[in-house]
Parts: structure tokens; C-alpha cells; sequence
């Protein structure tokens, strides 16, 4: 199994905290997003990946040399312009260098435990690519019948099995490459699938469900993340986090007397609570500091940043 992974958002909604630090950089219970990929993949088969930047480029392509998990060929496509999810992923593919088979493609802002092996072996030859989907509202917009997407979108005058949301995971086969543009141009992968199925080709539709799913494109998107985790929603993924806890507390933090967790609380390494705070689904990043007495809800507080007033619902940089 190949793999690509679509990192080069720019995180417009969790702005400023991605001013700094790229999306697939952000600490998911304190470990950066991407390298959570990069070792599911691992796990799953995977010998190559390919991962494409843009914002905070450099920052990323750092990363990638010096953590990426031992044994894994990771390869970078860089995108001085964006290119879209259809031209981020015809040109991934030329990264990958892998034309005559099919390839996992993810989203980088998701976190999932997915059978991400089991999906890639159970792609149908004969489909262009087979969607991963799940039930999803608000986002339930790809319409099936019979294992096979007919529409994305608006509802299909056809009959159809009721619409799902894509997870942002799917396998591509080489033969969907014709309908993305040549590398380097800028293109929308649904207009890309929408002129696949116009051709009359086959775009397979796999449904998944009992599985955890979140993405990280909002604020509360992020803290959500944590609060399920922390909660135990997934037992596949408490496995990447060893001694997962709620408040789960990174290296040599510090936690003066006093201190209330009441649950969604994930410190960095270093992070410093005052003496009486109060923290309630709050994620603080490493070097962060709480003032004593201060009370904290629903906030992410950026790395080194020092916090002096009680705050709910806002990012602290």
C-alpha cells in the first residue's frame, strides 16, 4: 500500500493559532496531528507516503525529515500556489510515483481509526476510485445506489439509498488521474468526480460506521476532538497514547495546589496551572502558563503563552 496525505490547507478557522503552526502540526493530546497519520499508515502497510505542503512549508517538510516514523519513505510535494484538492492530488501522485496501481489518499486534518488496509484491499478494480463514507449530517451530500456514488451534491432525479458525508479517505485508482489536470494546476477534486461519473465511469461508494471520526477544522472542532478521546471514545486510538487519562498531563508540567480539572483538560509538556485555577475543556499547549485563580472553558491556549484573566470559548495566543 502507497498512501498520500492532503496537508496543505491553511487552516483559515483555527487562525491565529495556525499563524504559527500548521494544521498538521497541531498537537493532538500532544503529539502533532500528521505524525499520527504517518503511523497509522505505518501500521496499516503502508511503505510510501507522499505529503504536500504550502503554509508554513518549511515547518512541515522539518518535521517530516527528522520525526517521520523509522522505515516509512515519506516524500514531499511542495505547492508554492494552492492547488486544490484536484491538483494537490494529481500531483501528489506524480510524487508518488505510483501510476500503474491504486493509492490510499487522506485527509490531513482528520483523526480517525479506521481499518485504513482494510478499506485500501477492498477497492473494486474497476471503480476510479472507492469514497469511504459515513453518516455525517449537516455534511451528508454524496448520494449512493448499490455500492456506487451517481451524484455529489444536489439530490440525483434518480432513485437512490439515503446521502452520506465522505470521511476524507478514499483509494484512487490510477485510471481517475485522467480527469485531474496536469501537475501543477490548480483544480477541485468534486468537479474532478463529477466529470467521472458524466463519462459513465464507476465511483464506488464504501459505507463505515462504529468507527471514531473527528476533524480538526474549527475551534471547537479541536476541543471536541479532546473531549473524546479523553473520554474514551476510541480504544483503537487510547493505544497511540500511552497512559491516557483525563487531564492527561505532558512531561515536567507543573500544578500548583488547589488546581480543578473537571474534564476535557490536556496540558503540554512544561505547561504551568496556578495555585486554585480551574480548567473545563481546555487544551494548553507546551510552556503554557495559567495564573492562579484563573479559570478556564472550552479554550486552546497557545504554546508559551502566559494566561493572567478567566476566560471561556476563545483561543489564547
Amino acid at each position: 500500500m502507497n498512501a498520500v496525505i492532503l496537508a496543505a490547507g491553511l487552516g483559515t478557522r483555527l487562525r491565529p493559532l495556525t499563524e504559527s503552526v500548521p494544521k498538521p502540526l497541531m498537537p493532538v493530546l500532544n503529539r502533532p496531528l500528521l505524525g499520527l497519520l504517518l503511523e497509522q499508515l505505518k501500521a496499516g502497510g503502508c511503505r510510501r507516503v507522499a505529503v504536500n505542503t504550502h503554509h508554513l512549508a518549511e515547518a512541515v517538510a522539518a518535521f517530516l525529515e527528522e520525526r517521520r516514523p523509522p522505515d516509512l519513505e515519506v516524500r514531499v510535494s511542495r505547492e508554492p500556489e494552492l492547488l486544490g484538492t484536484g491538483g494537490g492530488l494529481k500531483q501528489l501522485a506524480e510524487v508518488l510515483e505510483c501510476r500503474e496501481e491504486p493509492f490510499l489518499a487522506v485527509n490531513g486534518d482528520i483523526v480517525t481509526d479506521l481499518d485504513l488496509a482494510g478499506i485500501y484491499q477492498g477497492h473494486r478494480q474497476e471503480s476510479v476510485s472507492t469514497l469511504v463514507l459515513h453518516d455525517c449530517p449537516p455534511h451528508n451530500k454524496v448520494w449512493t445506489a448499490g455500492g456506487k456514488v451517481v451524484a455529489i451534491g444536489a439530490a440525483p432525479g434518480v432513485p437512490t439509498d439515503p446521502p452520506l458525508a465522505y470521511t476524507g479517505v478514499q483509494v484512487v485508482s490510477p485510471k481517475m488521474l485522467a480527469y485531474l489536470p496536469p501537475a501543477g494546476r490548480e483544480y477541485d477534486l468534486v468537479a474532478a468526480w463529477r466529470e467521472a461519473l458524466a463519462a459513465g465511469e464507476q465511483l464506488s461508494g464504501v459505507v463505515v460506521s462504529g468507527h471514531f471520526w473527528q476533524d480538526l477544522g474549527s475551534p471547537e472542532a479541536y476541543l471536541e476532538l479532546h473531549r473524546r478521546l479523553l473520554g474514551g471514545a476510541s480504544v483503537k486510538l487510547a493505544r497511540l497514547f500511552p497512559g491516557l487519562a483525563d487531564p492527561f498531563i505532558g512531561p515536567e508540567a507543573s500544578i500548583g495546589p488547589g488546581v480543578g480539572f473537571r474534564g476535557g483538560v490536556c496540558l503540554g509538556p512544561g505547561v504551568r496551572i496556578g495555585e486554585a485555577a480551574s480548567l473545563k475543556n481546555t487544551v494548553a499547549w507546551a510552556g503554557a502558563t495559567v495564573a492562579p485563580g484563573v479559570s478556564l472553558e472550552d479554550c486552546i491556549v497557545a504554546a508559551n503563552v502566559k494566561v493572567t484573566q478567566s476566560a471561556r470559548g476563545r483561543m489564547l495566543v
